[in-house]
């Protein structure tokens, strides 16, 4: 049993030796790309494999993603948390959507060398993105591993997601304060927080967040980047 399934292993999460091969094939790529282009400033083998893959993981843990999902992951990066989801579930389909091209040309060539059929690649900043009718509430979930607070990802996230969807935040120990500062971005951009899902991984106390949208995000949202920002709802 390699180090990825051991560690895999003591935190619950189901993984084949398949799958490992491919998750070990996706940190050799990363770490070769991240010499190029900065993609992540975590570069020891195992520090990937718990602060990225499995923290990715840990939703899986949940009943969060469902059979035939369509999940948009806003603000890809280096393809985290979409591409390990898309890895362990090919019974769902990942799009990748990402402001910088030479980070969709990475996570392109990856799913290629995988084998990873069941994906797709958008480049454009997620506020644009959000407002073209190709995209817009046309996924039944979207993920983001991101480091803005929850009021502002709420109005980058929720206009991808279909009414009865949800979006999926992984959130770090501040997330249930930020949670508190979220009522009125909800209710402004249609959703509800519908679960909380607690963890810990090495030291730090994370929060995943399931928001469930009821209705249409009014066409107003997204705003311009500089008013999100600066005013949150």
């Amino acid at each position: 049993m390699g180090r990825l399934l051991e560690l895999a292993k003591e935190m619950d999460i189901p993984l084949t030796e398949e799958q490992e091969l491919k998750l070990l094939k996706y940190c050799d790529l990363l770490l070769e790309w991240n010499q190029k282009i900065n993609l992540t400033a975590i570069t020891e083998r195992e520090e990937v494999y718990v602060k990225h893959f499995l923290d990715s993981l840990m939703v899986l843990k949940t009943n969060c993603i469902k059979s035939g999902d369509t999940i948009i992951d806003v603000g890809s990066g280096a393809g985290f948390p979409g591409l390990p989801i898309a890895i362990v579930r090919e019974d769902v389909h990942v799009t990748f959507a990402d402001s910088l091209r030479k980070r969709i040309d990475f996570l392109t060539l990856v799913c290629n060398e995988l084998g990873l059929s069941h994906v797709s690649f958008v480049h454009g900043r997620a506020e644009d993105l959000g407002r073209d009718k190709n995209y817009r509430e046309k996924y039944t979930v979207a993920v983001a591993r991101a480091v803005a607070a929850l009021p502002i990802l709420l109005e980058y996230t929720l206009p991808f997601v279909e009414p009865n969807g949800s979006f999926i935040a992984w959130k770090g120990p501040k997330g249930k304060e930020e949670l508190e500062e979220s009522s009125n971005a909800l209710k402004q951009l249609g959703g509800r927080m519908e679960n909380v899902y607690s963890y810990e991984l090495g030291d730090s106390n994370l929060h995943l967040m399931q928001v469930k949208k009821g209705k249409p995000t009014p066409l107003r949202y997204p705003r311009q980047p500089k008013k999100i920002q600066t005013k949150p709802l």
